[in-house]
């Protein structure tokens, strides 16, 4: 007799969104322990030992600050996890962007113990799932590492992801941009979501409005990232790149646009992309595959120019066009168990490369149209 799949939502148990959160760390760690360790990226981490380090000390709590070593990689955990055992601390914290934050939740999966998220950039919608994704120590996907929760506590400090550079913001739209697209072909085909379960309508309606936030809102948040200000529209832009890209990716599930980014690590011209900005391109394939309606493309075309994000493969970083690389893309997008499993339709290695090579097409096209 075959087991049933449920159907599920998942979410971290905290989610917090506002300006200077970064002072009050102490606040959102006191419940789960009193002595933490702190994975941060170099940037902040000055910022970091002034705000964060002085509150918890007042508070009672113990800390301890390590830099991230700049990749997701098992050595990284390992190195971390270690370190972390010897100064027998009982709460992560994580405290930077996506690799920072999938980095801090594998360690306190392997040590046992909870995390609390602080993602100082809206690139990706890493701080909400229960996901790593894990990377060589050359920076190609490996594999996901699928966590048995999401993280205790999610602190979106508004001030800090509004101070970063806009493209890391932008970025962020353009990973949350397909994850209603990839939502509703998962949920087409009944497919598997990211906590391996089957999706929810949830996490569709979720998905769904992600993307209307980001629909309503992307002029207005752009304006305010780009003069590093806070407003309503960065807060719920912010909503819908973490939280709600997020949960809607992990409870709707997947389909070929991040199937298209996993194949296109292995192309060396585009390791300085970012997560989001491949994404897009993989969006843009996967509404090809689709054939998707000219007013939905319309639109997302009309979100990605306003974001500033790449369109074509040349703007991704693309030096030159080599067949067998690509082809190498598709069949790495189409690997058994990747989420290209998710699509409504049988794919193989060809159709995706064929489609690969429609959406640049029409990405140039798009280029020179007022959208």
């Amino acid at each position: 007799m075959s087991t049933v799949v449920p159907r599920t939502v998942t979410s971290p148990k905290k989610f917090i969104i506002g300006k200077g959160l970064l002072a009050q760390m102490h606040d959102y760690v006191k419940d789960f322990g009193d002595n933490a360790f702190i994975i941060c990226d170099e940037f902040i981490l000055s910022r970091v030992e002034n705000e964060a380090v002085a509150g918890l000390d007042q508070n009672g709590i113990s800390s301890h600050l390590e830099k991230f070593n700049y990749e997701c990689s098992e050595a990284e955990i390992k190195r971390l996890g270690a370190l972390a055992e010897q100064h027998h601390t009982n709460v992560i914290v994580g405290i930077g962007g996506g690799k920072t934050l999938d980095t801090a939740k594998a360690v306190a999966f392997y040590q046992k113990r909870p995390v609390v998220l602080y993602p100082t950039i809206a690139s990706t919608d890493a701080p909400c799932t229960a996901l790593a994704v894990i990377y060589s120590e050359t920076g190609e996907f490996e594999h996901y590492l699928f966590l048995p929760q999401n993280p205790d506590a999610v602190v979106a400090d508004t001030a800090i992801i509004a101070a970063a550079p806009a493209r890391f913001f932008a970025a962020g739209i353009g990973d949350a941009l397909a994850t209603y697209f990839e939502a509703r072909a998962c949920y087409q085909s009944d497919g598997v979501n990211l906590v391996l379960k089957k999706p929810s309508r949830t996490g569709l309606g979720l998905a769904q409005l992600c993307y209307q936030l980001l629909t309503e809102n992307v002029e207005a948040a752009m304006d305010a990232v780009r003069n590093k200000i806070v407003t309503p529209a960065l807060e719920q832009t912010i909503e819908a790149t973490i939280y709600l890209s997020g949960v809607g990716a992990e409870a709707g599930g997947l389909a070929a646009a991040h199937a298209v980014n996993n194949g296109m690590s292995a192309v060396a011209d585009l390791h300085k992309a970012q997560h989001g900005e491949k994404v897009v391109f993989g969006l843009l394939t996967q509404l090809v595959l689709e054939n998707a309606p000219k007013t939905e493309i319309d639109n997302v075309i009309h979100i990605i120019k306003t974001a500033g994000l790449p369109l074509t493969l040349a703007d991704l970083g693309l030096k030159t066009f080599v067949e067998a690389e690509w082809r190498k893309v598709a069949e790495i997008a189409c690997a058994e168990g990747d989420t290209m499993g998710n699509m409504p339709m049988q794919l193989t290695a060809d159709d995706v490369y064929q489609a690969m090579i429609a959406a640049n097409a029409m990405a140039e096209r798009y280029k020179t149209l007022a959208i």
